[in-house]
C-alpha cells in the first residue's frame, strides 16, 4: 500500500544516486548482512528440529526471530560504519555549497554515503523499539542522546548535533544537507536541549534552535537560521511568535490563568455541543419529512 509523502517517517537518507555503479555496494551490503542470519537459522534449525516432537522449535521460533532481527540490525550498522571509514580516507565529508553534477567530488562522495547508510537506516526503523534508531544514529555519527525522540521524523544523518530531551514530531525533517536547484548544501544543524518541534516541520541546513525552543506544526526555517532560546516560534519562515514558559517552574495554574473560569468554559462547551446535536436531529428530521415517499412520487 502506497504512503503519503506527509506521513513517511523515519532516519532520512537522499535517495539522489550520482552514479547508478554505487548500487553494486549496496547489493553488497545487503547480501553481507544476511549471510549471518542465514547461518544463524541454519543452526537453530539444527539445535531444535524434531521429526517427532517438533514442539520446542516452534515454541522458542518467535524469540529466535526477534533475535535474529536485532542482530541483522547490528551487522548491517557494523558493516556500513566500516564502508563509511574507508571512504572517508579517500575523502572526508566536509560542509559547503556544492555543484550538483557528477564533475563535484563531494556531491559524489556524499551521494555514496547516502546510499550506503540507507540500508542500516531502513532497518533499524522498522523495529518496533526507538532505542534501535537512536544506536543506528550514534554510530553513523549524529551526536544525540537516548532521551531523544527522534523516531516521527525524517533526521539527516551526518552533521546532526542534539542535545538532551528532543522530541522531533509525526513527518518533520530536520536536515543538513539539501538540494536547491543545481546545488547541494552541506551544513551542520544543532540542535540544543528541551527542543520540540512539531509535525511536518522542515529543519534546513544549518540551522541552530536554542534550548527550551518550540517549533510549531508546519513550520520551517531557513538555511542557517537562529532561533533564540526559550521561544515559540511559528509561520515559514519561523518568527518568534511569544516566549515559551512551558519549561519554567511555574505552578500549571499560574500558566493558564489568562484562561479564566475553566469550569465555566467546560461547561459552556458542553452546552454548545449538545445544542449542535439537538439542531443536527432537528435538521434530519426536517429533511426526512420533506422527502417524498416512493407512492407520492408515483
Amino acid at each position: 500500500m502506497s504512503v503519503p509523502n506527509s506521513m513517511r517517517v523515519g532516519p532520512f537518507c537522499a535517495s539522489v544516486l550520482a552514479k547508478k555503479k554505487y548500487m553494486i555496494l549496496y547489493v553488497f551490503l545487503i547480501w553481507i548482512t544476511l549471510l549471518p542470519s542465514i547461518l544463524e537459522i541454519w543452526w537453530y534449525w539444527q539445535m531444535l528440529w524434531n521429526d517427532i516432537r517438533p514442539l520446542h522449535f516452534y515454541v522458542f521460533l518467535p524469540l529466535f526471530l526477534f533475535v535474529i532481527y536485532v542482530s541483522t540490525v547490528f551487522v548491517a550498522i557494523f558493516f556500513t560504519k566500516i564502508l563509511l571509514v574507508i571512504i572517508s580516507i579517500f575523502h572526508k565529508p566536509r560542509e559547503g555549497v556544492f555543484l550538483r553534477d557528477i564533475s563535484d567530488k563531494d556531491y559524489r562522495y556524499w551521494s555514496l554515503r547516502n546510499t550506503l547508510k540507507k540500508w542500516p537506516t531502513w532497518l533499524a526503523h522498522k523495529f518496533p523499539f526507538p532505542f534501535l534508531d537512536n544506536i543506528c544514529f550514534k554510530v553513523l555519527g549524529v551526536k544525540t542522546k537516548f532521551s531523544n525522540s527522534l523516531f516521527e521524523g525524517w533526521v539527516d544523518t551526518e552533521f546532526m548535533e542534539f542535545g538532551k530531551n528532543v522530541v522531533v514530531g509525526q513527518g518533520a525533517i530536520v536536515q543538513s544537507s539539501v538540494i536547491i536547484g543545481n546545488f547541494l548544501i552541506i551544513r551542520k544543524t544543532v540542535i540544543e536541549e528541551n527542543v520540540r518541534i512539531g509535525a511536518h516541520v522542515i529543519v534546513m541546513p544549518g540551522t541552530h534552535i536554542g534550548r527550551n525552543c518550540i517549533l510549531n506544526t508546519w513550520s520551517s526555517t531557513m538555511v542557517g537560521q537562529e532561533l533564540e532560546e526559550g521561544w515559540i516560534y511559528n509561520g515559514g519562515p519561523a518568527k518568534k511568535f511569544k516566549k515559551n514558559r512551558f519549561f519554567e517552574d511555574i505552578p500549571i495554574e499560574k500558566l493558564t490563568e489568562t484562561i479564566g473560569d475553566m469550569d465555566g468554559l467546560l461547561k459552556k462547551y458542553d452546552e454548545q455541543r449538545e445544542a449542535r446535536g439537538v439542531t443536527k436531529k432537528r435538521l434530519l428530521h426536517r429533511k426526512d419529512k420533506e422527502e417524498p415517499t416512493t407512492e407520492e412520487k408515483e
